[in-house]
Formats: structure tokens, C-alpha cells, sequence
């Protein structure tokens, strides 16, 4: 036999081996949606109201001390900046409650919660934790219109009713919505599926998902391990077929569980930074949210160490040449694998 054919018996036999993958992911690009305006930076929190107008909160404080809330129309367009006073100016969730229209917002650094008024921004303390050190993060409601809000600095649930007050400890477990990972949140974001049955949370330090079971009066069951390996998990929402989506801050994507656990897609990429210094795809995408059809997500864009936590990341020197941040956004819809 000459080499040739030798080479060739060779090859047939290695493919034969071989088993091909029978799907892969089609990833929906994520575009640049809107831009932040000068003297804003590290959109984190995002919400959208009935109108389709998108509400950003920043991470950090503006020139003034501020808290700010960057409004967008449905087109991208600004519609206005709110400086969120008083607060301390470290802005998280923020969501509009479902019954009484408030726009409720997570003050990270002064632990509460704050009812803002959004025409204006200004604020009054809507709801407080007996716990110091609080790290509110994300927050979600149930039908009776109580509020649910994660606390990712004590491994907790913090439950309010609807008129707000002192939040209760309604799920402590330092076991699974505790971290001692990087990034070092535990409990992130936080969702109900669609018959309240259950609360998923987000774990970023451990990239996981928490499921705590949920009985007809809301009172919780134990929480336990949902599923592994969602690197950074962050911002959480459920769609109506109970598919979680989910941010993966540290992998530059968006991936999509269905109801057992198992990832249907996984949307979006990082593409770099173009010339002005905006992040194209994604870079630390921390909160998403449907609205008109498409899913918005924030880009933070946050070198860690920028925020107290002296760790590199793989897109650690990318967070350094961002100039401008912005909101991406990729079509609602779960594309077919190839």
C-alpha cells in the first residue's frame, strides 16, 4: 500500500471515531442600543416601564454625590438624567412595582431601599434592613405585591410588604447565597417563575443558581443548587415558557437554562471597544430586562479593583480603555441550534 492510500485508511478511520457535535449555539449578536451621557459611568440596574422607556442606574455616584438614573426612550433616545437625591450615590436594582406603580431602587451603598419619584429623582427611604453591611442588589415582587430583595453581602432574602417598612429575613443560607468567590457578590439577581412556585437567585461568586421553593402563602422551603457554572452569574429573568436568562458578567454572554436546568443558547459576545471608547457586545453585562421585543442588558464594564476588590479578571484591562458605557440590546427570541 502506498503512503498516499496508507494516509487515506488512516484519515477514514480517525472520522469514523469521531462523533460530531449534533447542535451548536447560534449567537444572537448583541448591538449597541444607547450610550451614556457625559459624566455618567458603570450602568448596572435596569428596568423598563409600561411605555417602553428604559430606566439605567449607575453604579457610581456623579460629580455631585449623586445617585443617577439615565432614562432612554424605546429608540434609544435621551429623555432625561435623574440625579437620585438624597442617596448615597451607589445605585443597584431598581423596578417599578407591579400594583402601586413605584419606582422602587436598591441604594448599595446606604442598604436601603428608596422610592424615587421618576420624573424628578427624588428619593425617600421606602424600606430598610435591620442588618448592617447590607449589600441590596436586585429585587422582584410576588402577586401579593410583597417585595423580595437580595442581599449579597449576608447570604439573604430580605422580604417587605408592599407599603415597604423593615425588610424580614425571609431566606438566610450562607451555604448557597453566601460566596467567598470572585467577583465577591453571593445573592444577585432575583426572579419568580411564572406560577410562583419557586425563587431563583443568582450566585455570582459561586456561578451558580439557587432554587428556593415557594408554597401557596409564600413562606419558603430550602434552597438548593439549581444548577453550576454560570460564569458570574448576575442579573436573572424568567420568560413566560419558565426559561431562566441569565448574565454571565464574567463570560461576556447571556445564557438561557430551560426549566430543568439545561442551557438552550447562549447569546451575545464580546467584540471589543470601538474608537470613542464604547464596548461593543457585551463587557460585565449585569441586568436585563424585555421589553419591545428585544432584551436590553447593562454593560458595567467594571474593572473590579475600581470598586474596592483588588482582583484581575480576564477583562480587566478591556474595563480600562472603556471611555463611554452603554446598554446593549439582542432580540427576544431563543435561535434554533445548527
Amino acid at each position: 500500500m502506498n503512503v498516499r492510500r496508507l494516509a487515506l485508511c488512516a484519515l477514514c478511520v480517525v472520522t469514523a471515531c469521531v462523533t460530531l457535535p449534533a447542535a451548536a449555539w447560534i449567537r444572537s449578536p448583541a448591538t449597541n442600543f444607547a450610550v451614556l451621557p457625559p459624566g455618567t459611568s458603570h450602568p448596572e440596574g435596569l428596568t423598563a416601564d409600561a411605555q417602553g422607556n428604559l430606566y439605567v442606574a449607575d453604579l457610581f455616584p456623579d460629580s455631585d454625590g449623586n445617585g443617577t438614573i439615565v432614562v432612554f426612550d424605546h429608540a434609544g433616545r435621551l429623555q432625561r438624567r435623574l440625579a437620585v437625591a438624597p442617596s448615597s450615590g451607589s445605585l443597584l436594582g431598581l423596578a417599578f412595582h407591579p400594583i402601586s406603580g413605584a419606582l422602587l431602587v436598591l441604594d448599595f451603598g446606604a442598604g436601603n431601599v428608596l422610592q424615587v419619584n421618576p420624573p424628578s429623582g427624588a428619593a425617600t427611604v421606602w424600606g430598610t434592613v435591620p442588618q448592617a453591611n447590607a449589600g441590596l442588589n436586585a429585587l422582584t415582587f410576588d402577586t401579593l405585591g410583597n417585595v423580595y430583595v437580595s442581599d449579597s453581602f449576608n447570604a439573604t432574602i430580605w422580604k417587605f410588604p408592599m407599603g415597604g417598612g423593615t425588610g424580614t429575613a425571609w431566606v438566610h443560607d450562607s451555604a448557597t447565597l453566601g460566596t467567598t468567590g470572585i467577583p465577591p457578590f453571593g445573592a444577585n439577581g432575583v426572579a419568580f417563575n411564572n406560577e410562583h412556585t419557586a425563587l431563583f437567585v443568582a450566585n455570582t461568586g459561586n456561578d451558580t443558581i439557587v432554587k428556593i421553593p415557594v408554597d401557596a402563602s409564600f413562606n419558603p422551603g430550602a434552597p438548593a443548587v439549581f444548577v453550576n457554572s454560570i460564569n458570574g452569574a448576575d442579573g436573572l429573568i424568567i420568560d413566560d415558557a419558565d426559561n431562566i436568562w441569565v448574565c454571565a458578567n464574567q463570560a461576556d454572554e447571556i445564557v438561557v437554562v430551560d426549566p430543568t436546568g439545561k442551557a438552550i443558547a447562549k447569546l451575545g459576545d464580546f467584540d471589543g471597544i470601538d474608537p470613542r471608547g464604547v464596548p461593543q457586545g457585551l463587557l460585565f453585562p449585569a441586568s436585563l430586562v424585555f421589553s419591545n421585543g428585544f432584551l436590553y442588558v447593562t454593560n458595567l464594564g467594571l474593572d473590579l479593583r475600581d470598586a474596592g476588590v483588588p482582583a484581575l479578571t480576564v477583562d480587566t484591562a478591556w474595563a480600562d480603555q472603556v471611555k463611554q458605557w452603554n446598554v446593549a440590546r439582542i432580540r427576544a427570541q431563543i435561535p434554533p441550534q445548527h
